[in-house]
C-alpha cells in the first residue's frame, strides 16, 4: 500500500466515524502532532486529545477530502479536508484544514495541521 493509499484509508475511516481506529492503525508511538493551538507528543497524549475532540462533537454532518498530494521521496502526504460539525456547546462550523503527514513505514510520525484558528 502506498502512503497515498494509507492516507486515503485513514480519511475513509474518519469519514465512517472510525477516527480512533484510524489513529490506532496509522499513528506511530512517537507521534508528534502540531497545530495552531500547540504541539502534543507521544501516542497516548495525542490519542487523549482526539478523544477530547470527539467528546466535544454533538453531531458530525460530513467530511470532504478535496485533495491528497504526495511527496514519495520524502514520505509526506498533504491532505486538504473540510468537515461540517456541530459541537456540544451549540455552534455548527465548517472546519477547513490542510494536514501535512510525515510517514515512516506504515505509520505517521509527524502531523501538522494548518487552519484558521480565529473561530475558536
Amino acid at each position: 500500500m502506498t502512503i497515498k493509499e494509507k492516507a486515503q484509508d485513514l480519511y475513509n475511516m474518519i469519514g465512517q466515524g472510525q477516527l480512533l481506529e484510524g489513529f490506532d492503525k496509522y499513528y506511530a508511538d512517537n507521534i508528534v502532532m502540531t497545530e495552531p493551538r500547540g504541539t502534543r507528543e507521544g501516542k497516548p497524549t495525542c490519542r487523549d486529545y482526539e478523544v477530547q475532540f470527539l467528546n466535544s462533537v454533538q453531531e458530525f454532518h460530513g467530511m470532504d477530502v478535496s485533495s491528497i498530494a504526495v511527496d514519495e521521496e520524502n514520505n509526506v502526504t498533504i491532505v486538504e479536508v473540510a468537515m461540517d460539525i456541530t459541537f456540544q456547546d451549540g455552534p455548527r462550523v465548517n472546519m477547513e484544514q490542510v494536514c501535512v503527514q510525515k510517514w515512516e513505514g506504515d505509520k505517521i510520525v509527524h502531523e501538522r495541521f494548518y487552519y484558521d484558528n480565529s473561530q475558536g
